[in-house]
């Protein structure tokens, strides 16, 4: 996801409307609705390189209580603002989470089959798939060096370690309560962990393997969500959807701030000095100035977006 002030095009995942939305990235006007997916759109992933978006069909449930999962990944065009094409996952089921590796491949959590499947962005084909140890992996992230994956594992309360180029399953890391997301830092050594029970951040010695520390959120009276590195990886943002919050922490996590948002704040896209929080709860996007530590607007797009990006 582009971090300039420039971008030609800004992208957001409408879970509740069950939509796709094209925005303007000057006025956040909607300027174009995708319609027509199955329950439910979920995450998304931006490629800018080839001009195309992937956004996952989990299923009409949520995390845990998934009864009807799904097994598409679909395929937008970011220059047509068209949905062009499908994935299908099968037999691999329940998408959630994507990521574009180092090496150029999709990596995306399959929760209900206890697997990230790995597909080739040139054919759009499944051409692998990792076990992860857990049907509760619902979030994943990859080193910058593109060595290791790890998923986190909600309710098991473990983080699983996967040899990438290997594609093999080397263990489990155990934290002292349940995870709700996962972020890594810029040198890979350190592996943020979501505490979905407390106010809390798990930092994990990923050489070591253990949890070295833990991080009490200030201001934030409920367990947060969602982690996500700034693109230049100055500070990490912190969501709380039961909190209305998102902090910003700075990488020493010796430095936070708590701001109040819409409700039920999810995933985030960083712009420039500026960081975008999708409110799932209110159909809002609240901008927040980054320098200033504060928020600076908000705007509506859709019924309740989860995530969104810029291109």
């Amino acid at each position: 996801m582009t971090s300039e002030k420039n971008s030609r095009g800004m992208i957001a995942v409408d879970k509740k409307g069950v939509k796709v939305l094209f925005l303007n990235p000057a006025t956040y006007e909607t300027e174009v609705v995708l319609e027509g997916f199955p329950r439910t759109v979920h995450e998304l992933l931006v490629v800018p390189d080839t001009g195309l978006a992937y956004v996952p069909i989990f299923g009409n449930g949520i995390h845990g209580r998934n009864p009807n999962p799904g097994h598409v990944l679909c395929i937008i065009d970011l220059t047509k603002r068209a949905h062009v094409g499908d994935i299908d996952l099968r037999p691999y089921i329940a998408p959630h989470t994507l990521k574009l590796g180092p090496d150029g491949l999709i990596y995306i959590t399959c929760e209900n089959s206890a697997v990230v499947a790995v597909i080739d962005p040139e054919t759009h084909k499944v051409v692998d798939a990792i076990d992860s140890g857990s049907t509760n992996g619902h979030r994943l992230i990859i080193s910058p060096d593109g060595q290791r994956l790890y998923t986190e594992n909600e309710e098991d309360g473990t983080v699983s370690v996967i040899d990438l180029p290997k594609r093999k399953l080397l263990g489990k890391i155990k934290t002292p309560r349940p995870l709700a997301g996962i972020a890594i830092s810029a040198d890979g050594r350190t592996v943020v962990a979501v505490d979905d029970a407390q106010p809390v951040l798990f930092l994990i010695d990923a050489e070591a393997g253990r949890v070295r520390d833990e991080v009490v959120l200030k201001d934030v009276p409920k367990a947060a969500q969602i982690a996500r590195y700034a693109p230049d990886n100055s500070l990490i943002g912190i969501t709380s959807l039961n909190s209305d919050t998102v902090s910003l922490v700075d990488p020493s996590f010796r430095r936070q701030t708590a701001i109040k948002v819409g409700s039920q704040p999810m995933d985030m896209a960083f712009r420039g000095d500026e960081l975008f929080v999708a409110c799932q709860g209110d159909g809002s996007v609240h901008v927040i100035d980054i320098p200033k530590r504060c928020a600076k607007g908000s705007f509506r797009a859709g019924a309740g977006c989860e995530s969104l990006g810029f291109f």
